[in-house]
């Protein structure tokens, strides 16, 4: 048995979801702990793209059951359109391939409506009523997933927090919202969803007593955490490695190991400070030839070259046993490219994060330049010895400004363009 949990290191859309795709060959359950449907993770198998928002990503492993935890919470509508989009492309999913924690928290349209009406303050939210919800959550005002398959209990609660809301609502403008309308909408959902409701966190139990292995998948990054992360600039969750447990509903000892995802670049969606931000040409390469655009918003990523002053602070946080390097062909055709090592801060050389905001937005990043590799041709490159030197250079580099190795190099949107320098499963 081994456990594993996969986390963003930057600020989210390090291609998790490729990686958990691939990890998740030799699991057994695949868990994702946190989060909503801000999060996308865009996978690419046979040249077909998909776009998971809340479905984990091993989803397309057909021998491995995939949970979403009680830390998570649900769009119902935006979860059945997934269920089914799956369901026309062929892929069957069944009360046997997904399970939802009754314990997980329901999206209701009145956050939506709040996200969105809030948004003037440009936090640079996606307004899909995420951190409305988990506001309700710590009120004890929430409606959870099970709620949904009981309409007294539904209907209560509805009543309860549907007054308070509409004041909220019509403060800042808005529509008000009829408590028949929406009951009717959601008990349809919860009758939709029943099959798939149950309690996850004897589920995991059970498999973990059984010597199951199971991959847990963050969403977002760890630069965006609550309480670790650029705040206000962050989302309304606990990213770090240290929520697998409350997410998930299993104690600190189940994991086995940490891999970190991260970019060989940073990008950035939305407002905050951005050290080693690009405003030139040189980002705009970066932003085309990556296709940084929000596979949940469409918006332009922000780009930069590699902070690992901020990756470094990323190990450290979450105890990160290896790296996966993604999208190192997007730094295909640059003369030169760069890390940025330290923060120059009033006139100070300092190479450790500050995730003050106010204080991230007025560093100087203090870059070390290396020599650029040409094209790495995908058909050509197996294994690690067989990418140029310049790019073998350049991730060692990484791994020694870091402390921590690098397991897997991603070369292209693809499974296939893929090193494994390690096995992960192994003890």
């Amino acid at each position: 048995m081994s456990n594993i949990s996969i986390l963003g290191m930057q600020w989210g859309d390090e291609g998790k979801g490729k990686i958990v795709d691939i990890l998740s060959d030799k699991a057994h359950m695949v868990v994702r702990f946190q989060g909503g449907n801000n999060a996308g993770h865009t996978l690419v198998i046979n040249n077909k793209k998909t776009i998971l928002h809340l479905i984990p990503s091993g989803i397309f492993n057909e021998n491995a059951s995939c949970v979403i935890g009680n830390g998570v919470v649900i769009d119902p509508k935006v979860l059945i359109n997934e269920i089914e989009t799956l369901n026309k492309n062929g892929l069957k999913i069944t009360s046997e391939r997904l399970k939802i924690s009754n314990n997980a928290h329901v999206i209701m349209p009145y956050h939506i409506s709040l996200d969105l009406l809030r948004e003037m303050k440009k936090i640079g939210t996606t307004g899909r009523g995420i951190g409305p919800a988990y506001e309700d959550k710590v009120s004890r005002k929430g409606i959870r997933v099970g709620d949904l398959l009981n309409q007294k209990i539904l209907e209560e609660k509805i009543e309860e927090v549907l007054p308070e809301k509409n004041l909220l609502i019509e403060f800042y403008k808005g529509e008000k919202l009829k408590k028949e309308t929406i009951l009717s909408e959601y008990l349809k959902f919860g009758e939709y969803l029943s099959q798939f409701v149950t309690d996850t966190h004897q589920l995991l139990i059970n498999a973990k007593k059984s010597g199951k292995n199971i991959l847990f998948e963050g969403a977002q990054g760890i630069l965006l955490d609550i309480d670790h992360g650029t705040y206000p600039y962050v989302t309304s969750s606990n990213t770090v490695s240290g929520n697998i447990f409350s997410g998930a509903g299993v104690g600190y000892k189940t994991i086995d190991k940490i891999v970190g995802i991260a970019k060989a670049y940073t990008t950035r969606v939305g407002e905050g400070p951005f050290p080693s931000e690009l405003f030139d040409s040189t980002g705009d390469k970066i932003r085309e030839q990556g296709g940084e655009f929000g596979s949940t918003t469409g918006r332009p990523r922000r780009c930069g070259w590699l902070d690992a002053v901020a990756l470094k602070y990323a190990v450290n946080l979450n105890d990160i046993d290896s790296i996966a390097l993604t999208k190192l062909d997007v730094l295909n055709g640059f003369d030169e490219v760069k890390i940025c090592t330290a923060y120059n801060i009033n006139g100070n050389e300092v190479d450790y994060f500050q995730n003050n905001c106010y204080l991230l937005k007025d560093v100087k990043p203090i870059f070390k330049t290396f020599k650029g590799w040409g094209i790495i041709k995908k058909d050509m490159v197996k294994t690690f010895d067989d990418l140029p030197n310049s790019a073998k250079d350049y991730i060692k580099a990484i791994e020694d400004i870091v402390e921590t190795k690098i397991s897997i190099i991603s070369i292209g949107a693809d499974r296939e363009d893929t090193l494994i320098l390690e096995n992960i499963w192994e003890e």
